[in-house]
């Protein structure tokens, strides 16, 4: 009796004494607790239904060799790239240098060694690190302000913070050779700047991102997937669906209630209602790839499948529900793009004498007419959604750039000049936007688009003007191939990647 008293007095100590912290898992976090001495006690809460995390924190500082802070966290090991869109709860708070970001941490003492990606209230943005435990705080910090898109990726010894103002790209700063060990604790801070005061930060769109190893090989070796849905007007962003293996290229079907992808060489209806996916069935077509499209009414899909004795890539159609495929194109590669709004034709990017065109092609198969013959590559090719125009990429000045011609070839025109690789217009249908994938310059050539890179979907008028990043992904090949509208043309349906993903 006396040994089981000792005992519930014990485990009452170590309740009262432990520092405050949750075991609840927290959304993608392990747990919560307040770091450092005497803080006065915070908060860290989920919100599946927004997939929101409101942080509340105290604290002196994060700065000099000791820091105070509300800490959502999980333990990680390897590299890692950490994405959140974050602002605090109230515009004007009680002191200006109050803060929230991303933090490495190699303990959660208040003096342990970390790197943190910080925004500042009065809008300061800086990557701070401390280099050994009890060491002054160092910064580089970024020449924009008051941004609310918050990235930090470690790889190896190098910690590189990107961060922007909504709609814009990332500005990036970089340290390198500052050893953290291989285990550490990854998560969201929030720190007041007064140990007096409470502050709360709100992070959405919260993604911690495994990336590919080094030496990956593109088309053997695959990350798993999540499946997406963005608001357009907001920029805000829902996990939808999660799967260890590779998922490719989301049709949004003409009824709004599910998704059309690829996976394994097999085509899926992901049903938005249930959150589950059904095969469809193609008959002996089983290679299919990321170039299928729905026709405008919704009732036929097309395929881009491979055929190793034909050439390649191969267009066939099949009913939207499944059944037997027709066979469009009778060498490849053939690789399919759109449907005309009529349903009589389709767009696809054929290899023909060592040279990618846009070729138009009848429906039920037929002569293939080449629409474009400038030296480079063209893909990509959609049509507008009044069949006047078609939208295509092409490299044939050096950078991978959004075009522009007229349903019959003529009056091609550049839309997209600058710093990135741009590929895939993909046409609202209501007509008025274009939304397609950046890759960046120094990752990519232009002729490119792989698997796993820093990407932007960007949004820009159908007549021309200047893009605005809508989303910062994790991704590339199969992130956004085909045109994956919502019919209200308020949503875009995407592929972002992770070897682990995440929520």
């Amino acid at each position: 009796m006396k040994t089981c008293l000792q005992t519930a007095l014990l485990c009452l100590f170590v309740l009262l004494h432990w520092p405050c912290y949750s075991q609840q898992k927290l959304g993608v976090f392990e747990g919560s607790q307040d770091v450092g001495t005497g803080v006065k006690a915070g908060s860290t809460t989920y919100k599946p239904a927004t997939q929101q995390y409101v942080i509340t924190g105290s604290g002196a500082n994060i700065w000099a060799d000791k820091d105070e802070f509300q800490y959502a966290y999980k333990k990680m090991k390897g590299d890692f790239l950490l994405y959140a869109r974050a602002e605090f709860a109230k515009a004007t708070g009680v002191d200006p240098h109050r803060k929230l970001g991303w933090m490495v941490r190699q303990s959660l003492q208040a003096n342990a060694p970390h790197f943190s990606a910080i925004e500042h209230g009065d809008g300061l943005t800086s990557l701070q690190y401390r280099r050994t435990a009890g060491a002054a705080t160092e910064e580089t910090r970024a020449t924009s302000t008051h941004a609310d898109i918050i990235q930090l990726e470690r790889k190896g010894k190098t910690y590189t913070m990107r961060v922007a103002k909504f709609g814009q790209p990332f500005e990036t700063q970089q340290v390198t050779e500052v050893d953290l060990g291989d285990d550490v604790y990854v998560g969201l801070a929030v720190c007041a700047h007064n140990a007096a005061v409470s502050e709360t930060g709100v992070f959405r769109d919260v993604r911690i991102v495994v990336p590919a190893h080094e030496g990956l090989v593109q088309y053997r070796e695959y990350l798993g997937s999540s499946i997406e849905l963005l608001d357009v007007a907001t920029g805000n962003r829902e996990v939808r669906y999660t799967s260890p293996k590779s998922l490719q290229a989301p049709n949004w079907t003409r009824d709004g209630k599910s998704l059309i992808y690829n996976s394994d060489g097999l085509m899926y209806n992901f049903n938005l209602a249930s959150g589950q996916p059904t095969v469809i069935a193609t008959g002996d077509v089983k290679n299919n790839n990321n170039d299928h499209v729905l026709s405008f009414d919704g009732t036929m899909l097309g395929l881009s499948s491979g055929v190793e004795k034909l050439g390649g890539s191969i267009v066939y159609t099949v009913p939207t529900r499944g059944g037997t495929p027709t066979q469009i194109t009778p060498l490849g590669p053939s690789y399919l793009h759109s449907w005309s709004p009529d349903g009589k034709s389709l767009l696809f990017t054929g290899q023909r004498n060592q040279e990618f065109d846009i070729y138009r092609v009848p429906a039920t198969g037929g002569k293939e007419v080449r629409l474009t013959s400038a030296s480079g590559l063209d893909d990509g090719a959609e049509y507008s959604p009044d069949g006047k125009y078609i939208y295509f990429n092409s490299n044939r000045t050096g950078t991978m750039q959004i075009w522009r011609m007229r349903a019959d070839g003529s009056e091609q025109q550049a839309l997209t000049t600058g710093d990135f690789q741009d590929w895939f217009p993909h046409v609202s249908p209501d007509g008025k936007w274009l939304a397609f994938v950046s890759f960046l310059k120094e990752e990519v050539q232009s002729g490119d688009h792989p698997f796993y890179k820093h990407v932007y979907l960007r949004l820009l008028p159908v007549g021309g003007g200047q893009p605005k990043v809508i989303a910062y992904v994790y991704g590339g090949q199969g992130t956004m191939n085909t045109p994956s509208w919502s019919p209200d043309s308020k949503r875009i349906a995407f592929i972002s990647n992770s070897t682990t993903v995440s929520e």
